[in-house]
């Protein structure tokens, strides 16, 4: 799906009206095909307005051609609906009225309608982003909130609040015994915290680990004190130093974390990559690269890992990835930045680890 998701993208970008003619809408999961129907109508008559006689002929075609589509698909599907329609003739005068419809294949949370001289695609190039997931936990003494970042959209999941009172001025035995209590309660809140987080990440596949922030010693205390399960606790890339434990915060942790996020994307390349070369190395009869091998592999039904990079022209990687696709083959893109992804580009990249020898070595 993410690759025609990038297909469908790569072909929406290359439009652009004379005038702002091209209709971008986008439904979100759960939202009523119905409203959205009604929306259009409404827009019609906006639209009466356009001073333009041209103009205004392509953009009511348009949202006339919308309402259509939108009757034949009858139901909103699972995860949304983007919605795209317009002139895209090259030809004044010669209008050429195109619909395009799209399921995303994440829920789309977006809802939008705008006519404009681009089609407004910023909420499915998102999408492309979100391979892998990330928790989010920023927390003080008061208050606590978990989220995730998924691509560059930041999604709140909870938000708790401890109940722990400030600290006293009071002296004595009844300060001690207060602060006694402020502590319990504290540790009480930490152990919360640390359920919410089991409850919210434990069964999350595409985790890929779980960054922690908040104010001064907190976030330390939290770690210690929290009882946090040792398989999310091993995943725990990072801790830092913010000062909010609300959807600001995450906005901060996210903010000054961007060197762990792209270290672990890296990462993760240069293995997938590194494992490769041995393997070419070691057992080259199970290695294949360069156009004409892998294809052979891919007919084969023998390719187990396909590894592209990403800056192989965009119709090889079009054809090879349906073909991977069509066999049950993983699939994954690989930048150039790294010395082991410019290794790789010089065998002309692309690559395949095989499930069996095909005899090519």
């Amino acid at each position: 799906m993410r690759y025609q998701l990038e297909e469908f993208v790569a072909e929406l970008e290359k439009y652009r009206g004379r005038h702002t003619e091209l209709v971008t809408v986008y439904v979100p999961a759960g939202y009523s095909l119905i409203a959205v129907a009604k929306l259009l109508e409404q827009e019609k008559s906006t639209a009466s307005n356009i001073k333009s006689k041209g103009t205004r002929k392509n953009v009511l075609d348009a949202l006339e051609r919308l309402t259509r589509h939108l009757k034949l698909i009858q139901k909103n599907p699972i995860n949304g609906l983007a919605l795209f329609a317009g002139n895209i003739s090259d030809n004044e005068g010669q209008p050429e009225i195109k619909v395009w419809s799209f399921e995303p294949p994440v829920p789309l949370r977006a809802r939008l309608y705008r006519c404009d001289q681009e089609f407004v695609l910023e909420p499915l190039k998102e999408m492309l982003e979100v391979g892998e997931v990330y928790g989010l936990v920023v927390i003080e003494v008061n208050e606590a909130t978990l989220g995730v970042l998924e691509g560059k959209q930041i999604r709140v999941l909870q938000k708790m609040t401890s109940g722990v009172p400030g600290k006293t001025e009071k002296g004595g035995q009844s300060a001690a015994r207060y602060g006694r209590i402020r502590e319990g309660m504290k540790k009480e809140f930490y152990r919360r915290v640390s359920e919410a987080v089991k409850n919210n990440f434990w069964d999350m596949k595409k985790l890929k680990g779980i960054l922690v922030g908040g104010p001064g010693p907190t976030k330390e205390d939290f770690l210690k004190e929290g009882q946090i399960v040792t398989k999310l606790k091993e995943m725990i890339i990072g801790v830092k130093d913010i000062g909010y434990a609300d959807e600001h915060g995450l906005d901060l942790l996210v903010e000054c974390s961007r060197d762990l996020l792209s270290e672990q994307e890296i990462i993760k390349e240069k293995e997938i990559l590194e494992d490769f070369m041995t393997k070419l190395a070691k057992n080259p009869e199970k290695t294949v690269y360069g156009l004409e091998d892998v294809r052979k592999a891919l007919d084969a039904g023998a390719v187990e890992l396909l590894i592209i990079s990403k800056k192989l022209d965009r119709k090889y990687i079009t054809e090879y990835t349906a073909k991977a696709e069509n066999i049950s083959s993983k699939i994954v893109l690989v930048s150039e930045d790294t010395e082991e992804g410019r290794q790789f580009a010089s065998l002309g990249r692309i690559g395949a680890i095989l499930r069996f020898d095909i005899g090519l070595r």
